[in-house]
């Protein structure tokens, strides 16, 4: 019997397409709206829409170094290198237990490495292969945006943990990790330096931290893909050297930012050997592996880059020290400048908009996207994230109009901003 024409129309599919764990993603009770809603508005999707767009950097003006092309050819020329096993390639693998073992101060072989597309797939498939329904999960409070959200699409019980970042020395909230010991925590996560404040701890910070992980029987996800772009100051103490941590950290680096190889979309997760081969499971089922010929790229990174990142942070250095100067002219406005990063994360609860007002004033009359501080959980609630790697001139310009625009908001009478339509 052939097959009948199908009808003009054909009726909705029932509930749309999101699966409900998708839809706990969208993060309720924080705004008006849910988060989803609430990036929707903005049109916070990475695309830009011509605007100047301050939630990455700009590659532009801080290209990758200039191996990098030379090395992706390269590889890219010889077709062995198109297909590697789940966890890497075991050259690329094994040079790297050296060079990413002596920046973290640790004894590594190839069973503690797997390479990822990129770190934010580092993340998920860790915490994917670690984390079950129900799980208590602690996470730091402001922290990176995404990892909320893909701990509610895995079904944790999360935990935030508080960090100062706004007055005196940053350090997350120790106390309220101890207290949680009883209740027996899974994992916990979070950056270092911190996303989105760039805040640094001191070293008693994270030694404290590993003696409750390893007291707690719980492991740590530590995100330190900024731990090469660090400003002055003691040098930065890595959470897996600390006694007691090699069987328990897993730690996320790599060259997207600080060597702005983004677009490469290639992550180093290193870890204990049986989170490795939890991982490698989870790549198996997901992307296969890491883009095979960006592997190639990490046989230079952390070997030939030195003077390059050196240049690098004292380019963002001069950016940091602008940018804090001119912030520092609105009215009412906080901002605590930190030792890591190329973000900063100012206060402007005072300015009496909320930051998803002051982030859609900022796109309709400075043509600057900001991430609003309610991406990053409860107390990123009333500041903005942006990333001031970016072209010198274009940049001082764009400062002038953000400067006008936050006084503008702290000047009306009566507080009130109406949200952008979405």
């Amino acid at each position: 019997m052939p097959d009948q024409p199908l009808p003009a129309s054909l009726p909705a599919v029932p509930g749309g397409a999101e699966s409900r764990r998708l839809q706990r993603t969208h993060i309720r009770g924080r705004t008006g709206v849910s988060v989803r809603e609430a990036d929707r508005r903005l049109g916070l999707n990475g695309g830009g829409r011509g605007l100047l767009d301050t939630t990455h950097f700009d590659t532009v003006r801080f290209p990758p170094p200039a191996w990098a092309a030379d090395a992706m050819w390269a590889a890219m020329a010889d077709g062995e290198n198109a297909y590697t096993p789940y966890r890497g390639d075991p050259a690329v693998l094994a040079q790297l237990a050296g060079t990413v073992g002596a920046f973290l101060g640790a004894q590594l072989t190839t069973d503690n490495l797997a390479l990822t597309p990129g770190t934010q797939a580092g993340l998920f498939t860790v915490m994917s292969a670690l984390v079950d329904d129900g799980d208590l999960v602690l996470l730091a409070d402001p922290d990176y945006l995404f990892i909320e959200r893909m701990l509610a699409f895995l079904g944790a019980r999360v935990e935030r943990i508080g960090v100062r970042f706004d007055d005196g020395p940053p350090s997350l909230d120790l106390d309220a990790i101890e207290a949680l010991l009883p209740q027996r925590p899974k994992l916990l996560v979070f950056s270092h330096p911190h996303n989105p404040s760039g805040a640094v701890y001191a070293p008693g910070v994270i030694d404290r931290l590993a003696r409750l992980a390893v007291r707690g029987g719980f492991r740590v996800l530590a995100d330190e893909l900024y731990s090469r772009l660090v400003y002055e100051g003691p040098p930065f103490r890595h959470l897996l050297a600390a006694p007691g941590m090699a069987d328990r950290c897993v730690t996320l680096v790599g060259p997207s930012k600080t060597e702005s190889l983004s677009g490469c979309r290639i992550g180093v997760v290193v870890g204990p050997a049986d989170v490795m081969a939890a991982v490698e499971q989870v790549l198996a089922v997901t992307s296969l592996r890491a883009p095979a010929y960006a592997q190639q790229l990490l046989r230079r990174w952390l070997a030939d880059d030195e003077e390059f990142v050196r240049q690098r942070i004292a380019d963002l250095a001069s950016l940091r020290e602008l940018t804090a100067t001119r912030l520092r002219e609105v009215p009412g406005l906080r901002l605590t400048v930190h030792r890591g990063t190329a973000y900063v994360f100012p206060d402007v609860s005072a300015l009496g908009a909320t930051d998803l007002e002051v982030a859609a004033r900022l796109q309709d009359e400075a043509g600057v996207i900001v991430s609003p501080g309610y991406q990053f959980g409860p107390r990123g609630v009333g500041h903005f994230r942006a990333c001031y790697a970016r072209d010198e001139a274009q940049w001082s310009a764009a400062l002038d109009r953000i400067v006008a625009s936050l006084t503008g908001i702290g000047r009306r009478a009566d507080g009130h901003v109406p949200g952008r339509a979405g």
